[in-house]
């Protein structure tokens, strides 16, 4: 039987984190190209440390009526155009540091064109629709603890961090980009009730006390919590070092794809392994992790259960997943085996291009993702998010 009381936590990290950095960095590449081709293929690798960057991966762009040797050509000139779109990323993060600056750090870039042994199991031709990315497994998860449908401790966690990315933004001197928070909430019959521990490190300007952190970090805590969920009995860790000058690339450094449960659920659910930033759609690991996160979103919205979990697996070049499987945690109005057997018709089937075509995955929309969460966002009118709408609702109820 589920435990009801327990308690849990979950962490998240700033946009100006090392691996954040490289997230974003990595699918401004990816942007660039889908901008240009919206069958592109990417998969690209960052590295971040201090005062460099560094770039590795493959690529590939097309254009209609093209020969070999100009799609090569225009490939390239994409990469070529790729050094101020990076440094613009850095420079909207914030990053002005002798030890990580947009303007002044090395940059290196080793993008080069994507394997010809990929690009054929991967591609359609004849009669054989485009095949998966890659082998592997990927979930989705929706929870009723919050508005959002998100695990409450890893949507609190992101939105302390956003917050006081906005005060920094806003003009706060007294925070820098790089920053880390934890959430520990209790329990009650399922629910969260209470947040035992707040655990928040920021970066900050040179010479300011642990106290003076506080008094930035504390008001915007208590605004985020629901009321009540801080108590006297809440243990506090603001900056608990004591002291975080040195912080970004330059304290740390950075990795595409390092914060990969950050990026999801915040431990509450399974995660397949794959990370998502610096890759194009056709890659499952993104756009399958996608796809089960909105099918288990709308079960929760329709109303069909509280917490539902979903998996598919897919195999390297072939179409159709392997496998699906449901799983609504003893919470469930409807089988499991219904959805399992019903669920990936309202998307069309489950293979990577019905998959994009269904969320509109083709486009420019992946820099916005690579902090706070790529799940419990609002969707956006050019198709950013798409996959947290909840417009299968109609659809799941008419199961019951």
């Amino acid at each position: 039987m589920a435990r009801s009381s327990f308690l849990f936590t979950s962490e998240s990290v700033s946009e100006g984190h090392p691996d954040k950095v490289a997230d974003r960095i990595s699918d401004t590449v990816v942007d660039a190209f889908l901008a240009q081709d919206p069958e592109a293929r990417v998969a690209c690798e960052t590295l971040v440390t201090t005062q460099r960057i560094v770039l590795a991966g493959e690529v590939r762009a097309t254009q209609p009526g093209n020969t070999k040797e100009q799609n090569e050509a225009f490939t390239r000139s994409i990469v070529d155009s790729l050094e101020p779109l990076v440094r613009a990323a850095i420079r909207d993060i914030g990053y002005e540091q002798d030890g990580f600056h947009w303007k002044t750090a090395s940059y290196e870039c080793h993008l080069h064109a994507q394997s010809a042994d990929i690009a054929v199991g991967v591609d359609a031709s004849g009669n054989k629709d485009e095949g998966a990315g890659d082998q592997g497994i990927m979930f989705g998860y929706a929870s009723n603890e919050t508005p959002e449908l998100m695990p409450a401790t890893l949507a609190y966690s992101h939105r302390i961090l956003k917050r006081l990315a906005e005060l920094r933004h806003g003009g706060e001197s007294r925070l820098e980009p790089d920053a880390k928070s934890q959430v520990t909430l209790r329990y009650e019959d399922g629910q969260p009730v209470a947040a035992t521990s707040i655990v928040v490190s920021t970066q900050h300007a040179r010479g300011l006390s642990q106290a003076q952190v506080a008094e930035v970090v504390r008001p915007v805590v208590l605004s985020v919590l629901p009321e009540g969920f801080v108590t006297d009995e809440t243990v506090w860790h603001i900056n608990p070092t004591g002291v975080f000058e040195i912080g970004g690339p330059d304290g740390d450094a950075g990795l595409t794809g390092r914060k990969i449960i950050v990026d999801t659920y915040g431990g509450a659910a399974p995660h397949g392994g794959g990370a998502f930033s610096g890759k194009d759609p056709t890659k499952v690991d993104r756009s399958a992790a996608y796809a089960c996160r909105y099918l288990a979103k709308n079960v929760v919205a329709a109303g069909l259960a509280d917490r539902c979990t979903i998996q598919i697996s897919y195999a390297i070049g072939v179409a159709e997943p392997q496998s699906i499987h449901v799983d609504l945690h003893r919470t469930g109005k409807v089988s499991e085996a219904l959805l399992e057997e019903r669920l990936l018709g309202f998307i069309g089937g489950a293979t990577p291009r019905a998959i994009r075509e269904h969320l509109g995955l083709n486009k420019p929309i992946y820099a916005r993702t690579a902090a706070y969460g790529h799940f419990g966002r609002e969707p956006d009118a050019d198709g950013g998010f798409g996959w947290e709408k909840t417009d299968l609702v109609d659809q799941l109820k008419a199961l019951v």
